[in-house]
Parts: structure tokens; sequence; C-alpha cells
């Protein structure tokens, strides 16, 4: 019974060293530390999932990694993006019924298929793709591979915070002609999609990218003019440990729709999700996830020449949402003629052709409740360029704001140009276009944006630069801030174009201060 003081006094000041704090007076004292605001720290984890690029053998892929120059203070870390495994064979495909046509293949054809052996082997041994040394220098790597397989990253230590890939893929030619440009992103549970079809002229692909070793079960949901599509085979699909499943929208159902939104959920595990669309005629790009469903929406970064602006939207809920339309343009904020207000039904797909909304000015679109009660939506805009046989297409989902910072990796020395909306109050942010990848040093320039404007931008590229380029954009003041990056690449004439949105990197973390409180020792 004696030992009990004793071993009460000694798991108190076990406790007092483990918490880091010297006065041992009792809660409620007035000497007693008060607790302090959370800290924002850098994170030590970060990863990214990169969809399989593209599957035409016209096509030449280039890939860009970047962290940017911060104050974290960590160790050295790494970071890098490896080839996802590829699926196991089918056991029960058939053999071919005509050994000669083996006997037959050209010395180029079993040339490939030593390369693509080579490619798995690779992919099995785990061997990056790319490999970043340092922060504030983005690394690259080419591809043309037609099989080139899906990428999962991780970067740790001072390599984490704010890292950011891009995937370019340039296809000159064929049913897929155009310039495709994707984020990698997080891998997550919940993604909403507006914008996607399952019309004839349109072949969307969804890709499911699974970074964990268990396998990933999810489900998905397509929603058309008239509410849900039907489809048997949208449910518990299964997602193998480190791999990706490409699966054409239009197989999921029957019906035909013109204008979707999709939505992917995962029962079990987490994955990456992109879709990749090709429409005939127009071109081809990557649809990205639209932003959390919010009542106010801001998709930012429409180009100045834009001949065809649609918007799709949906309301998750089980309620109608009516918001304003407005376009943040280059001096001021306005309605689109003929529609300032746009209905959105409940689990309905809604969609209105704005046309050449910009008029030859740069512009940005928001969205918000009409009636001042507001109902969640998810939003974006399908953008094409040129006329006739030059027109390519671009996606712009709904996003959040820049906040803190948010990088871009791939720019060019030509072809980039940076639109910052601010929709509120008027912000000042700070653009660094950082090193090149093979040289070059880094330039930082200030841009003012006016509230309820669009500032258009070509950044100021490094100078001397060599190789690719990373943008970053940091909020100064002011605001919120909403950017987007333009990339265009001219190929056969058609001035190519893609467009990727810039929010916040996530970059920090608030991290709690702890106290030390004696009171759960008391009884």
């Amino acid at each position: 019974m004696k030992s009990t003081p004793l071993s009460l006094i000694a798991g108190t000041v076990a406790l007092a060293a483990v918490t880091g704090f010297a006065a041992l007076t009792a809660p409620g004292d007035a000497d007693e530390p008060e607790a302090k605001a959370a800290a924002r720290l850098p994170v030590e984890r970060t990863s990214l999932l990169c969809p399989v690029p593209s599957m035409s053998d016209l096509a030449e892929t280039t890939y860009t990694s970047f962290t940017p120059a911060g104050k974290s203070g960590g160790e050295a870390g790494a970071a890098e993006l490896e080839p996802a495994e590829a699926l196991p064979a089918d056991e029960d495909a058939p053999a071919d019924e005509d050994a000669s046509d083996e006997d037959a293949a050209s010395d180029e054809e079993k040339e490939k298929e030593k390369e693509k052996d080579a490619d798995k082997e690779k992919a099995a041994d785990g061997e990056p793709v790319i490999s970043l040394k340092d922060t504030g220098k983005p690394s690259t790597a080419d591809t043309d591979k037609s099989d080139a397989p899906a990428l999962i990253g991780t970067a740790t230590g001072k390599l984490a915070p704010g890292w950011a890939a891009q995937q370019t893929t340039t296809a000159a030619a064929g049913g897929a002609r155009g310039l495709l440009g994707v984020s990698c992103s997080a891998p997550d549970t919940d993604f909403w999609f507006p914008g996607a079809s399952t019309a004839p002229a349109r072949q969307d692909y969804i890709h499911l990218t699974n970074p964990d070793d268990t396998a990933a079960v999810a489900d998905i949901e397509l929603f058309g003019a008239d509410g849900p599509l039907k489809s048997d085979v949208a449910e518990g699909i299964t997602v193998p440990a480190r791999s990706s499943v490409p699966m054409l929208l239009s197989t999921l159902t029957g019906e035909a729709a013109e204008n979707v939104t999709l939505h992917v959920t995962t029962r079990s595990g987490r994955v990456g999700a992109d879709v990749s669309v090709a429409e005939d005629e127009v071109g081809s790009d990557w649809l990205a996830a639209s932003g959390d469903p919010a009542q106010t929406l801001v998709l930012p970064g429409i180009p100045a020449d834009a001949t065809s602006v649609r918007l799709v939207a949906f309301a998750p809920g089980e309620d109608d949402a009516d918001v304003k339309v407005q376009l943040l343009g280059k001096n001021a904020t306005f309605a689109p003629a003929g529609n300032d207000t746009l209905h959105i039904k409940s689990q309905m797909t809604a969609s209105v052709d704005l046309k050449d909304v910009t008029r030859g000015e740069p512009g940005s679109l928001r969205l918000s409740p009409a009636d001042g009660s507001g109902t969640p939506i998810v939003a974006a805009l399908r953008v094409v360029r040129g006329k006739g046989a030059e027109q390519e297409v671009a996606f712009i989902p709904a996003t959040a704001p820049v906040g803190d910072r948010s990088s871009v990796a791939d720019n060019r020395a030509k072809g980039s140009v940076l639109s910052l909306t601010a929709p509120g109050g008027t912000a000042k942010v700070k653009v660094t276009a950082s090193a090149g990848s093979e040289g070059g040093e880094p330039t930082v320039k200030t841009y003012t944006v006016k509230g309820g404007t669009t500032l258009e931008v070509t950044p100021e590229v490094p100078s001397g630069l060599k190789g690719n380029y990373a943008l970053t954009v940091e909020t100064e003041s002011g605001g919120p801030v909403h950017a987007a990056r333009t990339l265009t690449l001219t190929e056969g004439g058609i001035d190519m174009f893609t467009v990727q949105t810039l929010p916040d990197d996530g970059g920090t973390v608030e991290v709690p201060q702890a106290r030390q409180d004696l009171s759960v020792l008391d009884d």
C-alpha cells in the first residue's frame, strides 16, 4: 500500500518530462500556462497519383515534378513517381489461333515487345520514372510509349510541402489529337466530375488508380439531365493494389447523354480519379475533379479567344439550386446576356451554352446563390478554342482559392498564361517562376488583382531558362484569389491547349499545442 504514493509521484514526474513542462502546478492555479493556438507546420509526407497518359502510338508525354523552395527545414527526404504495377494477365484469354502470325512478326514489332518487357521489369523493380533532387528546381522525364503506366508517387522530408507534378501529353494526330494536361492528384474517397459524357461523339474514360498495398472497391454513379443513368456494372469495382483501371463511361450505361455528372466513391480504400476525354473532330484533354460541393464556386481562366464555353453544374443534395451566373472580366463583374441565372434540379445535370462569353477578354465564372439560401453544387466548364478543323477543347473545374501557396509544374519558354481572379476584395499575389529543369535563375514578380476582376498575365520566364519551369503563386494580402494556368503548344497549325487550376497546395497543417493537465490524475 505504501508504494502507491511513490508510484503516483513517479508517474507525475514522467508525465511532466514527456509533455515538456517543468511546472507541476495543480489545475486552476493562476500560474498554469494557457493553451496556445494551433501552429501551422510543414507536412512531412505527400502522395500524388498520375493516370495512364495515353493509349495512342502517336502520343508523347512529359512528366514534371516540383517542390517550391520553402522554410520547411526538414530532412532531405525524397520525391519519386514509380510505375503502378500492371494488372495480371487474363489466364482465360484464348491462345493465338495462328502461330504463324507470331513467326511472321517484323523485327520492329519484336523490338517493341522487348521494350514492353523491359518496361514491365522496370515497373516490377519499382524503379522511379522521375525523381526530384531538391526544392526550387523541377525534374522532368519523357515517354512515347503507348502502354506507359499510371504513376504512384510519395514525397518526404523537405520535398513534401507543396509537392506538385504534372503529366502533359501531346497527340499530334488521330482521334485523340490534342494537348492533354493533368495535375497529378492526391488519393481520396470521393470525387465529382460534372462535364463528362456518354454521347457517341465522346470517348470518356474514368481512370481509377490505387496507391495502396490492398485492393480498393469503388462505386460509380452517372447523372444526366433527367436524373441517374441506369447501370448494372458501375458498383463494386475492384481496383487491385498499386494498379490503375480505366473504364469507358459509355460501357457503364446503355443511355447516351451529352452532359453527365460522374460521382466516384470508395467502399474501401482510396483512389486517384481523373477522366480522359476525346471528342470527335474537336480534340482531347483531361477533366479533373471539381472542388468539393459548395454554395459559391469560382471557375478561373477562360481564355480570351474562347469560341465556345459550356457550363455544366449539378446539385448533389435533396434540394434544387438557383444560382447567379457572373463573369469576372478584365475590368468588372457582369452577368452573361440571357444567362444571368441557372436553375439546377436536385440529382439532375444542368448545362447552358455561354458561347463566346468572354468576347475577346479573359474572364472567370462565379456561381453564387440567387435566392440567398444556397444549395451546395459542383460545376465545370467545357471550353473550345478555334473553329472547324482547328478546334481544340479543354476543361476548367470549379476550384478552391490559392490560399497561402500553389504551384503548377510544367511551363515552357512560350505558351504559358496565368489567370488570377479576385471574386471578393482586391488582392496582392507573388508569382515565382522557378529555375529551369536544365538551367536558369528564378524570377519573382508581384501583381495586384482588383476585386471582382480577372487579371491575365504572361509570366516572366526565368533568366537563362533551359528546359521547363514551374510557377508558384502566393497570396500576400487581400483575396481570396483563384488561379489557373493555360498552356498552349502549336502542332500542325493548331493551337492545342490545356488548363490547370491552382488550389492551395496543402503544404502546411495545423498542429495543436499540447499542455500538461494533471486533472487526469485526480480521483
